[in-house]
This record gives structure tokens, sequence and C-alpha cells, in this order.
């Protein structure tokens, strides 16, 4: 979601060299998505930074690194049983970490809070919190150093399950509380990408985890993506104003763009600046009040959304115990930045689908609660599964 810029700025440059001598070592032990693991294993912040490799029996590769977390590629088969990566990214750790040249949120796993706080303000136990403004003038992914841009700990628990945890110290890009957290990817034998979001505090504060996967389920990703089928199980959606800030209305889709509950392309509404919510976001960029979230839960049995492609037959379905889910489509792409085998990505090329609770919830106390206190557990969970059509 939308362009990131952070004062986390040295790993890049420490990491460049590294990862400019990796690239000449041999690349006899490619990955199937075509990546050089030797181009991830580096030292950012004293930790090691490596790329871990899942794969199931079913034709499906998941490729993440324990920088910020991040899916650098997922591989599945299309209508054909040709492998295809169906997401964006980069092929090396510098890229990653040059936050000035080359910054981006491709695959993350995302914290301390997910999409925007309202000028970085809240109040928590009646104290009032100012976080760090990075976009728009309100605090965008946990701030300029969130989670995005942290060395995971990993713990590689089998072939197919990845378990990555970090602990941030209390006034982490002005948060309060030690907030201990984890992030499980798992594969599942129907190639599905599970993912379970848990953590704990030692002083109340808010925590809204996700992943910022950008999908192009076409197999091109030098070509714009409108033409990929989307649906959304979902009556509202909130809307926002011209910083990408939800104005705290609940609105129906009903007649309007908003509205996917049929699936359709989405080129077929994403230019049509009559309406003010795409003119202001430039296309899609808002979040949607699922349907399957009923009286405080979420039913992580139905589909939230899904992601159809034409061209190559794949179908992604995204479940989740979460409120909302935010699509953006690449409304910030076409930078010019060479990307994953050199391709650079044009405007729209992609869509993500992020479950969470909804933008500024912490200042929103109508919406569903991003609070936790000592004593309680954060969980949640999403699903991607990935079939033929």
């Amino acid at each position: 979601m939308k362009s990131i810029k952070s004062s986390f700025v040295g790993v890049g440059i420490a990491v460049i060299a590294f990862a400019t001598a990796c690239s000449q070592q041999t690349e006899s032990n490619l990955t199937v998505s075509g990546l050089n693991p030797a181009a991830f294993d580096t030292i950012i912040n004293e930790k090691p930074v490596k790329l871990y490799t899942l794969k199931n029996s079913k034709g499906m590769e998941v490729c993440i690194t324990n920088f910020g977390g991040r899916v650098v590629s997922l591989v599945v088969p299309d209508k054909n049983g040709k492998p295809t990566d169906v997401v964006l990214g980069y092929d090396n750790i510098a890229q990653y970490a040059d936050t000035v040249n080359s910054p981006s949120d491709f695959g993350s796993s995302v914290g301390r809070y997910a999409n925007r706080i309202n000028k970085g303000q809240l109040t928590i136990d009646g104290q009032a919190i100012q976080l760090p403004t990075n976009n728009f003038g309100h605090c965008l992914h946990g701030g300029p150093s969130g989670w995005m841009y942290q060395v995971y700990d990993a713990n590689m628990i089998n072939d197919s399950t990845l378990q990555l945890s970090i602990v941030s110290p209390d006034g982490d890009n002005g948060f309060p509380g030690t907030v201990k957290a984890t992030t499980t990817y798992k594969i599942m034998s129907d190639n599905t990408l599970d993912i379970v979001f848990e953590a704990t505090t030692d002083k109340e504060t808010v925590i809204n985890m996700t992943n910022h996967s950008y999908f192009n389920l076409n197999g091109d990703p030098s070509k714009v993506g409108t033409d990929m089928v989307l649906y959304v199980n979902a009556d509202n959606y909130t809307p926002a104003d011209s910083t990408y800030m939800t104005t705290g209305e609940i609105s129906p889709v009903e007649g309007t763009p908003m509205d996917f509950r049929k699936a359709r392309a989405i080129s077929e509404t994403i230019n049509d600046t009559t309406f003010n919510q795409i003119r202001n976001a430039s296309g899609y960029d808002h979040n949607w009040c699922l349907n399957t979230y009923k009286d405080g839960k979420g039913d992580d049995k139905v589909v939230a959304a899904s992601l159809y492609s034409p061209k190559t037959g794949i179908l992604l379905e995204m479940f989740t115990n979460e409120p909302g889910v935010q699509v953006y489509t690449g409304n910030f792409q076409g930078t010019g930045i060479s990307c994953k085998h050199g391709i650079k990505y044009p405007k729209h090329v992609s869509v993500c689908l992020e479950s969470q609770k909804y933008p500024d919830s912490p200042n929103k106390k109508d919406w569903p609660s991003p609070y936790l206190k000592p004593g309680e557990k954060y969980y949640s969970h999403v699903a991607y599964k990935f079939s033929i059509k």
C-alpha cells in the first residue's frame, strides 16, 4: 500500500557491496522462481538475514526473507502446469534494504500497526501519544522504521513451515509496551499459504498486523494487471479523504464502483474519475468491511475476497478472521525502478489484499478494537488459497 519513505537508510548502503558479490556467485542453486539465495545472505543490525524456501508436493514454492518477514516469491502452477511467480518483489537484499533508491513494502509482515493512524495521534489509558508521521501527515505501517525494515528471528520448523519472531521494545516508533510477536507461514497441501500473526504486550498498546504481498496472477508483471477479476465479500466500505485517511463513515458499496460483490474485471471501474474515491487514490486503495465478520468475530472459513486471472486460470481466494481488507491496486507503481529479474513494474500491475482492522481504528471507538492489554493475546489469521478455475 502506497509509497514508503523511511529514515531507516544506512542498512541498504551497508549490504549493496555484499549483494553485488553474491550476484556473481554460481546460480546452480536457484529457486524455482529464479532467485539466488546467496543474494539474501548477509548481516543487518548484527542479525543474520537469509532466504527461506517453503515447498509442498503440488508445485507450490514460497520464498521468504526474515528481513521484514517478506514474501519474495510465490510460485504456483498455471492452467497448463507452468510454474508461475504471482507476487512482486526484488531479487536481492540490497534493494529491499535501500529505502532511498528502492523503497517498498513488497511482501512484508507489517507491524505494529498496518495502514494509517490519523496524524500519528492516539490515546491509550488516558495518555495522548504522538507517533511519527511518515506518509501524508499520518503514521503508516508502524512508522518509518516499522517491522518491515527489521530483522525477524527465524525458525524453519519443517519444509513447509517458517516461524518468524520479533521483540519490539517499549517506545518503538513511539508505540507503548514491549511487544513480542510472531508470524508463522505455512504451505498447505491444497496450495494455500496460511499466515498466523500473534502478539503479547506488557503495556496496553495497539496491534494490527498484515501481509503486504502484491499479487499479479497473469504471469507477466511487465504489463498492467487490471484485467484480473476481483471479488470482495462486503456490503460496505470506509471512504477516505485525499490523504488516504478514513473519514469515519461506513458507506454502502451499492450503486458505486466499490461494489465487487459480483466478481468483475478491475478495468471496468478503476479509471472512473467521476467517483471521488477513485479520483483521490488514482485507483483503489480502500478498506472494505467484510461480511464475514459479525458480532465481533470473523469467519475464516468463508471467502472474504478473491482474485482471478483469465490468462493463466489462476484463482486466489482469501480467508481471514479480520473485519476488513485493504484492496490496493498498485497506484504508486510505475516508478521505473528495476525489480525482480530486471522487470520495471507499471502502474496498476498488481492487487494487494491486506487483512486488517479498519484504518485509524484507534481513533474510531465504534469500529473493531485494535487495543491489546497485558495478559491478552493478539491473534490474526489470513489464508491465500490458489487453484485453477
